[in-house]
């Protein structure tokens, strides 16, 4: 079991769950390539007479800047989210529904393992996953007891403990 709450967990450790979050990183490249887009599309513009390959340029940029950004703060919340459930969610105890790799989805040469759990408060049946490079070791099979954080106002929002 975990230590009461509010435990220690770095700020940091969003940017840490931000940066392993294949939608952040798709969605931060977005940015980046719109960003790019949107300045030489501004300077194509502004020297007139490439301002029809600017504009469009630009356009596009934008669209791809706006996209990836609202990705990326999408992502950065959901990653404070867990934080804020490590830090000061009520433990409960859970068990080990299903441990797969997911082969469809490859971050350097590894795939990504998904371990979904369920667990009861107040009478009612919660679910939950998480996703993790790290293979899973014996105390994360299929029928074993796992220590699951949830917020008691929001059972909903619930993280593994320890976060793999």
């Amino acid at each position: 079991m975990p230590p009461p709450a509010p435990r220690a967990i770095a700020s940091s450790y969003a940017w840490q769950l931000l940066f392993s979050d294949g939608w952040a990183m798709a969605a931060l490249i977005f940015g980046l390539v719109g960003a790019i887009f949107t300045f030489v599309g501004l300077i194509l513009t502004l020297g007139i007479i490439t301002a029809f390959v600017g504009i469009p340029f630009a356009g596009l940029g934008l669209l791809l800047l706006v996209g990836g950004g609202g990705v990326v703060v999408w992502r950065y919340q959901a990653a404070q989210q867990t934080v804020e459930v490590l830090r000061g969610g009520t433990a409960v105890e859970g068990q080990i529904v299903q441990v797969e790799e997911n082969v469809q989805v490859r971050v350097n040469r590894r795939h990504p393992w998904v371990i979904r759990y369920t667990f009861r408060v107040g009478g009612r049946a919660y679910a939950g996953q998480v996703s993790t490079l790290n293979m899973p070791g014996t105390r994360l099979q299929v029928g074993h007891r796992a220590c699951i954080l949830y917020l008691p106002n929001a059972p909903e929002q619930n993280v593994l403990y320890p976060h793999p």
